[in-house]
């Protein structure tokens, strides 16, 4: 069996957690912030899980995280 190439753009955005679960960041935090509030920018700096519907999905194109 050939060794699987992981997908680079999704490895550096994803992360492992120790149960194993995909953390990642959350998006709107790049530009257009004026409108945005504070304690909204302040949500957005956090990062969250991956949704179980995406997981199968990641775990294929990130095979040896």
């Amino acid at each position: 069996m050939p060794k699987i190439k992981t997908n680079r753009a999704a490895a550096k955005r994803f992360k492992k957690t120790g149960t194993g679960k995909l953390k990642r960041m959350k998006a709107y935090k790049s530009h257009i912030l004026t409108k945005k509030t504070t304690k909204k920018k302040r949500e957005l700096r956090k990062a969250t899980i991956v949704d179980s519907t995406n997981v199968k999905n990641m775990k294929k194109i990130l095979p040896y995280l």
